[in-house]
């Protein structure tokens, strides 16, 4: 058996610059931009809050929208994702303010999740409402009775706060995956 022994082949230990501090803490990504409390986050939040209150107010001043039931869901869905969304920024503009990291699991996991459920709930509201809107663009041709434009930029406004909830939601998920 061939050990060989520190008393016998004696090692140095390397010198350090930091003054011996060998405990220095390990640099983590945990303020990514787009994560929760941070200056990104409070920016997807509030991009996501502007389009899910524009979808909402546009679709609701069209007169007709509730004889429809995906714009009637359109507005359902748009007014919980402004709530979230309102909430949220106000959670991150707290911790801006208090200069407090937002990473613990626990809310990390909450924001994920509610913001893969308001995301899905407005993807699909946008898409019904789209099927409905092409329908009555180009297949039935009775645009000029209805709000056709009205339809179709309520329509993308919740595309948009949907794509801006999804990317949240990856960030959110991809700082729970690098744990």
């Amino acid at each position: 058996m061939s050990v060989s022994h520190a008393s016998i082949h004696p090692v140095e230990d390397p010198t350090t610059t930091d003054g011996g501090n060998n405990n220095a803490p390990r640099v983590r990504m945990k303020d990514i931009q787009g994560m929760p409390g941070t200056k990104g986050g409070l920016a997807l939040r509030l991009s996501q809050f502007i389009f899910a209150v524009a979808a909402l107010s546009v679709m609701a001043s069209a007169s007709d929208f509730a004889s429809v039931t995906a714009f009637t869901y359109l507005v359902v869905a748009t007014s919980l994702q402004c709530l979230w969304s309102l909430c949220l920024a106000i959670v991150d503009i707290y911790a801006l303010l208090v200069m407090r990291s937002l990473q613990n699991y626990r809310i990390v996991i909450s924001f994920a999740v509610g913001d893969g459920i308001a995301s899905t709930f407005t993807f699909a509201a946008a898409c019904a409402s789209a099927g409905i809107t092409v329908l009555i663009d180009n297949d039935l041709n009775s645009c000029d009775d209805n709000h056709c434009l009205q339809f179709e930029t309520a329509t993308a406004m919740a595309f948009i706060s949907c794509f801006s909830a999804l990317t949240s939601f990856l960030l959110n998920f991809w700082s729970l995956a690098s744990r």
